[in-house]
């Protein structure tokens, strides 16, 4: 009876929603781009206010947890504990990689057709919460978009929509699920075009508005009007200070480099290790002991920002074993610097380690305690009266610029974050500077460092983006009648009578390429019949000008026929003959993909 209801109710579902997407389609394209924007924009800050208050529930429940417990076990275990909830859950209950999430959603632009899973919906918010809640020294942000992104990608995949649309639909997500997390809603529509490449143009930024905006109502609505940041600027910007700001650029640049390169040295040594409960315990213990020592590391660290802000600096290790000594502003200046070498450990251990979260809260954590180090340092050696705590603010988006490569997402970001637009022309200094700084550098982003190197990266260069979303797999052609090198040229002649192509790959008995033979080389022997017995392939096979992998990215091979000036090159996967693969027929799928890439 039960299972019954349970398949009626399942049917009535499955025609409701039918009925649905049927009545929105008869729309028009158009009109229905915009209102499953509204939709994506909706559930996307429904999902951003769900994963904070999610996390906020569970770290205030371990809080009072700790009262009645130790304080240095507890504090030494819980992250840990963190860490293996949230693998056991991703290992035995999702079974997919869910960290990383903004790479992962550029690898779905370029390499899914913008397709992201369906457990993307809800997994990444299950994962975070249990890392962050329990301390894991990420931050919220990374989920939240793989999140809104997916829900737009499946949205797009319920009405069948083309790439291009699915596309926006998903940037759509990403673009709510930031404004709704920060209520900074044009923040989170420059996020979507500087960080996950999307053009901005009249098609788009209508549909990217309507989400950011539905995103942060929803936020306003469900939250209030309270903010991450609460601040108040006392001291105004003067013109005296431009070249102090210069400095904190310079230095914010430095450091977002050093932020860069330390994670994924740390998360690479991580990945040397097979086995996922030895990394588990080898980054428990170590995350365990970096909190103990430094609680400011403890969770998202936006209490740390705060206290910045506030200019209660000296609150910070108020109860760390440093305590006796943070009164002394010398060492207190120390504590900051180790703060800002430590936290991309604590980061880069947390994800090593198997937690789910992302680096936009350590990435504004490492800025704020930088522009406080920076503006304390110079007050304490040259009296330059600064005020430390706009420093703070004004390193968040230094460094946001340098580590992400987003220096307007940073600038309008910090602006609406907290209020700040009377310190917009010197985040705008700092942040320009701190990009240039880091691109003299590293001319990739956190997030699509490991994605460039493989030739997964789509760009706002229109060329290579194209290049990146055409796959060689398309454009493969094996039409071709395959010899081998001891067949004779008797065989080779009745294979060229058989064949409608110029070209004839030889191949040894394990399909391993050896060469091929072009028509044109062989047609003065063609007609030499007294030759047909005693001449063998092996003595008129030519070997290639090159050979593509299977795996090679398009860009690769686009060079490879530059280099070689040769009209066909064939594809081998490991030495195998798969086929070939003709610049004609490139330029064919080029064009065909460029009309579906291009402005509306």
């Amino acid at each position: 009876m039960i299972r019954r209801i349970r398949i009626l109710l399942y049917r009535n579902l499955l025609r409701l929603l039918n009925f649905g997407v049927v009545s929105l389609t008869r729309l028009g394209q158009k009109r229905l781009i915009l209102v499953l924007s509204c939709i994506v924009g909706i559930l996307s800050g429904l999902a951003a206010v769900l994963l904070k208050n999610t996390v906020q529930f569970t770290h205030t429940l371990l809080e009072r947890l700790m009262e009645h417990g130790s304080f240095i076990v507890l504090y030494l275990a819980l992250p840990g504990i963190g860490i293996f909830f949230t693998l056991l859950f991703v290992r035995y209950v999702i079974k997919d990689n869910i960290g990383h999430g903004v790479t992962r959603i550029l690898y779905a632009i370029s390499r899914k057709s913008s397709r992201i899973k369906r457990h993307n919906m809800f997994s990444s918010i299950i994962a975070s919460t249990i890392t962050i809640g329990f301390g894991g020294s990420v931050g919220a942000e990374a989920p939240i978009v793989l999140t809104g992104s997916a829900i737009g990608s499946n949205i797009g995949q319920l009405f069948r929509l083309n790439y291009k649309t699915m596309t926006l639909l998903l940037a759509c997500g990403s673009a709510a699920a930031i404004a709704s997390i920060f209520k900074a809603p044009i923040a989170g529509l420059i996020f979507t075009l500087e960080v996950l490449m999307l053009d901005l143009t009249m098609a788009s930024i209508v549909p990217l508005l309507i989400a950011a905006v539905s995103g942060t109502t929803i936020s306003y609505f469900l939250m209030g009007k309270n903010v991450v940041f609460a601040y108040e600027i006392v001291k105004p910007f003067a013109l005296e200070k431009i070249p102090f700001f210069i400095l904190l650029g310079i230095f914010c640049g430095l450091v977002s480099l050093y932020f860069t390169r330390v994670a994924m040295r740390v998360e690479s040594n991580f990945n040397r290790t097979r086995s996922p409960y030895i990394k588990w315990m080898v980054g428990g213990l170590l995350l365990g002991l970096l909190i103990f020592i430094f609680p400011p590391l403890y969770g998202e660290g936006y209490d740390t920002l705060q206290n910045l802000l506030d200019g209660t600096v000296e609150n910070l290790f108020r109860n760390s074993i440093f305590s006796s000594f943070h009164e002394n502003q010398w060492i207190l200046l120390g504590l900051l610097g180790m703060l800002i070498a430590f936290k991309v450990f604590a980061m880069a251990i947390t994800t090593g380690a198997g937690g789910v979260g992302g680096t936009f809260a350590p990435t504004l954590f490492i800025g704020g305690v930088s522009g406080f180090f920076v503006g304390k340092f110079l007050n304490l050696t040259f009296q330059t009266n600064l005020s430390e705590s706009n420093f703070a603010l004004v390193g968040m988006a230094g460094t946001m610029a340098g580590v992400m490569h987003a220096p307007l997402t940073a600038i309008f970001l910090i602006a609406e974050l907290t209020g700040g637009y009377g310190l917009f022309i010197p985040l705008m200094i700092t942040s320009t500077i701190s990009y240039i700084t880091i691109m003299y550098f590293e001319p990739h982003s956190i997030y699509t460092k490991r994605l460039a190197a493989r030739g997964d990266l789509i760009t706002h260069h229109k060329d290579k983006a194209v290049l990146t979303l055409l796959k060689l797999g398309n454009v493969i052609e094996n039409d071709f009648i395959v010899v081998h090198p001891d067949d004779s040229l008797g065989k080779l002649v009745d294979a060229v009578s058989r064949s409608r192509r110029n070209i004839f790959p030889v191949v040894d008995s394990d399909k391993m390429m050896l060469g091929y033979v072009l028509l044109d080389h062989i047609r003065e022997v063609m007609f030499e019949t007294e030759r047909y017995d005693n001449t063998f392939i092996r003595e008129l096979m030519s070997i290639p000008p090159d050979f593509i992998d299977i795996n090679e990215p398009m860009s690769s091979v686009i060079q490879k026929f530059e280099e070689t000036a040769a009209w066909n090159l064939p594809v081998i996967e490991k030495g195998q003959y798969v086929g070939f693969v003709s610049k004609s027929k490139i330029f064919s799928a080029y064009r065909n993909m460029l009309v579906q890439f291009s402005d509306e």
